[in-house]
């Protein structure tokens, strides 16, 4: 070619942009100098080994984060005999306990360096719990739990072989040990406790969908509750999580005046409850007192700011985690996980109950008359 060439090449910089320089690599002995411990130490934060002290633990996932160390899972995979893979079985990911759930147990598989698979079920049954593990375990995960808080789940789960290391998300629970919940029957007490200590003669329930062991769970707790305070338990009105149904259980407390108290099964039922009886001119305290359950973000928010029960679904994600860890290690346990407690958080929804019944008409005499 030519200098005056057309076809030669523009001398010069190139005309296009160059990328971004390639990232350089961490490595874990930089790691080990800026958490202040050995290599040897941080190996054992990332492969999960159990001998690392909190503080320990906390100073090296500190650095982790900071250096934005990535172990590198081939090798983590043949050191440990691991896929370094965790698989998820889940239903009712719209409801707010499992979707948080779901979300701390991947916060705590990606601080260990797994990875997770979800199968999504639309219906709970031996064939499709069976069908999921059988796909989970066709991708070589190490271990499976399973996040289905229903009835049907149970009955599926029992008796069945796994083959591999598994943990179940059971409300209602308690003395199994690979099962993982928190005390929603406490936390159904205390909400009717605070209630009848208020002053109320006894407390309706707007219950969730039949078959959800949360929801059964929530209904022994406040029938437990009653029956200690030698109070009646009327019956309760039926609900399905959604703010909908709550709102037409809250058109007939509005028309029954007897009703004072209420306790909802969750949070975005009390919400659509909350609507219908301010539609309909009951005050909230004033005439009838409302406590949720879950604690969802917005509750603090709705008007008045709801008092509910706090049950907390990261925690149940991270003792999932935990129990799955040390059965993927080997660890053989037939101790239960300890439930985790559930709080009352007390807010603008519960008073005292009214001094007269509601749409009762005081009676006024004129001295002129």
């Amino acid at each position: 070619m030519t200098e005056n060439d057309p076809n030669s090449p523009i001398p010069g910089p190139s005309p296009f942009p160059a990328g971004p320089p390639a990232k350089k690599s961490v490595r874990m002995v930089e790691v080990a100098r800026l958490a202040g411990v050995s290599q040897q130490t941080v190996s054992r934060v990332v492969n999960g080994n159990p001998n690392v002290g909190k503080d320990v633990f906390r100073r090296v996932d500190e650095a982790i984060r900071q250096l934005d160390y990535r172990p590198n899972k081939a090798a983590r995979a043949l050191a440990t005999n691991r896929s370094m893979n965790l698989g998820v079985i889940s239903f009712g990911l719209a409801q707010y306990g499992p979707s948080v759930a779901l979300f701390g147990i991947a916060e705590e598989a990606r601080r260990h360096g797994y990875a997770t698979s979800l199968v999504t079920l639309g219906d709970v049954d031996k064939r499709t719990i069976q069908s999921a593990l059988d796909h989970l375990t066709a991708t070589s995960v190490d271990g499976v739990l399973v996040l289905a808080p229903v009835q049907a789940a149970r009955v599926a789960l029992s008796g069945m072989d796994y083959g591999i290391p598994l943990v179940v998300f059971d409300p209602g629970s308690e003395g199994l040990p690979n099962h993982v919940a928190v005390d929603e029957v406490r936390g159904a007490r205390l909400a009717t406790r605070h209630l009848l200590e208020l002053g109320h003669e006894t407390v309706w329930h707007v219950r969730g969908p039949a078959g959800w062991t949360g929801a059964e769970a929530r209904v022994r707790g406040w029938a437990a509750e009653l029956s200690a305070q030698h109070r009646f338990a009327p019956d309760t009105f039926d609900g399905d999580w959604t703010s909908e149904s709550g709102y037409r259980a809250g058109q007939l407390v509005a028309a029954d005046p007897r009703i004072t108290a209420v306790l909802v099964a969750n949070d975005q039922m009390a919400l659509g409850l909350m609507k219908a009886l301010s539609e309909n001119a009951v005050h909230i305290p004033g005439d009838v007192s409302v406590v949720g359950f879950d604690d969802i973000p917005e509750s603090a928010y709705f008007r008045p700011s709801l008092t509910t029960v706090r049950l907390d679904f990261d925690e149940v994600g991270s003792r999932a985690f935990d129990r799955i860890l040390d059965l993927m290690k080997g660890a053989r346990t037939d101790d239960p996980i300890p439930l985790i407690a559930s709080d009352l958080i007390l807010r603008d929804t519960t008073g005292p109950p009214p001094s007269r019944a509601r749409g009762q008409q005081t009676q006024v005499t004129r001295k002129d008359q």
